[in-house]
C-alpha cells in the first residue's frame, strides 16, 4: 500500500513524509513546488512535480503507484493574503480539492485525510473550542477549508469513502532528529518569524494588535509541535484502516500563549534582545484560538509528546541556525 502526500515538499507535508517512512510506509509526493522545496523530500521518495488539481495527472499517479490512501496538505494558507486574493484561494483550495476528491473516488481510494484549520470557527472568545462549536470563518482561507470539509462529508455519504479532517491550530517546531524543518519563504507564522529575527535574518518583528481582550493585549494561540501534528495524521490513517468512521477532530494542546509570551521565550533562548514593533491589527485575525482536542485523544488514541513551548522554540532556533550557516558557507 502506498500513500500519496499532496504538498509533501512543504513544511508540514515533508514532516508527514518522514513520519510515514518511519512507520514503514511507501510514499509518493505530489507538489508543484510553488512554496515547497524538492530538497525537503527524502532522496529515496518519488517526488512528482505537478498540480493536485490536474485530474489526468492525479489519475495516472493513483494507477501507476497503486495508491491506497491520500493525505492532502497542498493549499494556500495565509489569512491576510486570502482577503486580498479570495478567488485565488477558492480556486486552489476548493475547486482543485474537488478535482482531487473526484479522482480519489474514481480511483477507489477509501481513506482520505484532510489538513483543515481552526480558522473554520471564526471568533471563539477565550474558551477551548470544541468541534461542535459554531462554524463561522471570517476569511476566505477559513471558508475555503470549510467548503472542502463539506465536500468530504457529502462524498462520504454517496460513496464507499471515509475521511478524517484534522483542524489544527498554530503549527511550529521542526523534526527533533533534524532531518527537516520549516523552509517557508517570507514566512508569516509567528515562531518562524521570531527566530529569523533572533538570528538576524529580519531587522525586527511586528506585533499586530495589542488591544485584544487577552491578558497582555496580544493575540493568543495554541502552538502545536509539527511532530505531534503529523503523528495525529498517522493515528488518523491507522484509525481509518482499522474500520473507523469518518471523523472531524481538532489538534492542539488545549492552552494558549500570547504573541509576547512567544517573543519573550525566543529572546531568552536565543540570547538576543531583538527589536519589536507594535503594528495595527490584521484583518481576519481573532483574539484567541485554543483547541479542545479531547476527541482526537479519545477516537484516534493521539498522545502528543512535545507540548512544551521552549522545546518548540529551541528546535526552531536550531534549524534556522543550521540553515543560515549552510547558506553562508555556500555563498
Amino acid at each position: 500500500m502506498t500513500v500519496l502526500v499532496t504538498g509533501g515538499a512543504g513544511y508540514i507535508g515533508s514532516h508527514m513524509v518522514w513520519q510515514l517512512l518511519d512507520k514503514g510506509e511507501q510514499v509518493i509526493v505530489l507538489d508543484n513546488l510553488s512554496t515547497g522545496f524538492a530538497f525537503a523530500v527524502p532522496d529515496h521518495v518519488t517526488l512528482i512535480e505537478g498540480d493536485f488539481g490536474d485530474q489526468a495527472l492525479v489519475t495516472h499517479i493513483l494507477k501507476q503507484h497503486d495508491i491506497s490512501s491520500i493525505i492532502h496538505f497542498a493549499a494556500k494558507l495565509v489569512v491576510p493574503d486570502s482577503l486580498k486574493d479570495p478567488l485565488g484561494y477558492y480556486l486552489n483550495n476548493v475547486a482543485k480539492a474537488r478535482n482531487l476528491i473526484e479522482c480519489a473516488v474514481e480511483g477507489g481510494i477509501k481513506h482520505f485525510i484532510f489538513s483543515s484549520t481552526a480558522a473554520v470557527y471564526g471568533e471563539v472568545g477565550d474558551i477551548a473550542v470544541k468541534e461542535t462549536a459554531l462554524l463561522n470563518p471570517v476569511s476566505p482561507y477559513g471558508r475555503s477549508k470549510l467548503m472542502v470539509e463539506w465536500m468530504l462529508q457529502d462524498t462520504a455519504k454517496a460513496y464507499d469513502f471515509k475521511f478524517c479532517v484534522l483542524r489544527y491550530f498554530n503549527v511550529a517546531g521542526s523534526d527533533p532528529a533534524g532531518r527537516v524543518g520549516q523552509n517557508t519563504r517570507d514566512a508569516t507564522l509567528l515562531i518562524k518569524v521570531a527566530v529569523e529575527t533572533a538570528i538576524g535574518k529580519r531587522p525586527q518583528i511586528s506585533v499586530f494588535g495589542t488591544d485584544y481582550p487577552t491578558p497582555d493585549g496580544s493575540g493568543v494561540r495554541d502552538y502545536i509541535h509539527v511532530t505531534d501534528l503529523v503523528a495525529a495524521h498517522w493515528d488518523a490513517l491507522t484509525y481509518l484502516r482499522g474500520g473507523g468512521e469518518s471523523l472531524i477532530a481538532n489538534c492542539g494542546y488545549g492552552r494558549g500563549y500570547s504573541v509576547f509570551d512567544v517573543i519573550n521565550v525566543v529572546k531568552k533562548l536565543s540570547g538576543n534582545d531583538f527589536k519589536v514593533v507594535i503594528a495595527p491589527r490584521r484583518a481576519g485575525d481573532p483574539a484567541s484560538y485554543v483547541a479542545d482536542a479531547s476527541l482526537a485523544r479519545e477516537k484516534l488514541k493521539w498522545v502528543p509528546k512535545h507540548d512544551n513551548l521552549e522545546e518548540i522554540v529551541r528546535q526552531s532556533l536550531d534549524w534556522e541556525r543550521r540553515q543560515h550557516n549552510r547558506a553562508a558557507s555556500s555563498s
